[in-house]
């Protein structure tokens, strides 16, 4: 059976009234028959039928024993860290997004539980970094924004030996694109905002564990702490899900095409994303990846906030927003907007340039996203010299 046959199957028909779209059960509570006896469900915020179907579906598609459903990308994060405890050791990728980053730095840190940055594409750095005190390894991969590649199954093999979580957040890529648990990763992640729900419509987040006893130990901080989605974006998400191979395929097809342009273009110096061969983690990427993505980031030749900002803001197709997955295509410029939060000298040194651009790939026509961008370059540059003489004047 095909990937798409498999999904589509997966999700349920209602056994009450045969419905073929999983219903939406807007209810915050359920009637007993009797004191502790129920057909399943007695609060929402412990299992709501509609999020559980979700949350098999999810499960299904990463090949993961345990799915659960958050309020959100960080919600989720928040429900894996609370596995930790003071004085336990993190190893994070250091081109990490800002959101987790500050949910570590700021949260996480006056607990306690101590963070250690490094660039998880070296195996040998990931391993010098790993202490006794070391329960977790956090990885994106493709990391944002500068989509660097990180070998999981490499890395899970030595967190096994060591007897460390490997933890993967698979926003980039989505489960059409890669799945973790089967290269060996312990935990997956998803802001679902993105790729899962699809339509730039949801906000939430998606845990799947290989194993039902890490998936229970989440589980009871998903009801302890109450970060649950709505049934209603549950409902959103199951929508999202059916059409989301198809998508992926789409949009991975075109951000290939526009790497490409840019790649050749005499106004960008640098162009990342795994599917050119030029690309560093090309060859791993191709290998436990099944496509490159929809996301391509870029540096400018004249890399300044400024020529950024004068790009950003002369595009027609490419909406200047934050987040990344939907259907319509977005641009945004990292360094004041998703990656914020991160010092600017954290964030350089992580490759996070000050003239560096993040594409998300929507489903316009390839042609069209590329003349767009033909225009904004060129548009960017005369708005650059124009800003120039003002300032001297």
């Amino acid at each position: 059976m095909q990937a798409t046959t498999k999904l589509l199957q997966s999700i349920p028909v209602d056994e009450l009234t045969g419905a073929i779209a999983v219903p939406i059960y807007q209810t915050s509570t359920f009637v007993q028959e009797a004191p502790g006896i129920n057909k399943g469900y007695d609060y929402s915020r412990s299992g709501n039928p509609t999020r559980h179907a979700l949350e098999s579906i999810v499960a299904g598609l990463e090949g993961g024993k345990v799915g659960l459903a958050f309020s959100s990308g960080l919600a989720a994060i928040d429900a894996v860290l609370r596995l930790l405890q003071s004085g336990d050791e993190v190893i994070a990728v250091d081109d990490i997004y800002g959101g987790a980053f500050r949910l570590f730095d700021k949260v996480y840190k006056k607990f306690g539980v101590k963070v250690t940055f490094v660039d998880t594409t070296d195996l040998t750095q990931v391993f010098n970094a790993i202490t006794p005190k070391t329960k977790l390894i956090w990885l994106e991969t493709p990391t944002n924004p500068t989509l660097k590649i990180s070998d999981i199954a490499a890395i899970a093999k030595l967190a096994r030996q060591l007897n460390v979580c490997l933890c993967v957040d698979n926003t980039f890529a989505s489960p059409a694109g890669q799945l973790p648990l089967s290269l060996g990763a312990d935990i997956v992640v998803h802001s679902a905002t993105k790729y899962i729900g699809g339509h730039s419509d949801v906000i939430a987040g998606v845990v799947v564990t290989r194993t039902e006893e890490l998936g229970e130990q989440i589980r009871f901080y998903q009801n302890a702490c109450g970060a649950v989605l709505s049934p209603f974006d549950s409902f959103l998400l199951i929508r999202g899900i059916e059409t989301l191979p198809l998508r992926v395929k789409a949009q991975s097809r075109s951000a290939q095409a526009i790497a490409e342009f840019l790649e050749d273009h005499p106004l960008v110096s640098r162009v990342f994303y795994p599917g050119l061969a030029s690309h560093p983690g090309h060859a791993i990427a191709a290998a436990q990846q099944q496509t490159f993505g929809g996301v391509v980031s870029f540096v400018l030749k004249d890399d300044s906030e400024e020529a950024a900002r004068a790009l950003v803001t002369h595009t027609r197709y490419f909406n200047l927003a934050e987040s990344l997955g939907g259907v319509k295509s977005l641009i945004a410029h990292p360094a004041t907007m998703t990656h914020a939060s991160i010092p600017g000298d954290v964030r350089r040194a992580a490759g996070v340039a000050d003239g560096l651009v993040r594409l998300s790939v929507g489903l316009e026509e390839a042609e069209d996203l590329i003349a767009d961008l033909t225009d904004a370059l060129q548009a960017s540059t005369y708005k650059k010299q124009e800003l120039k003489w003002h300032k001297s004047n």
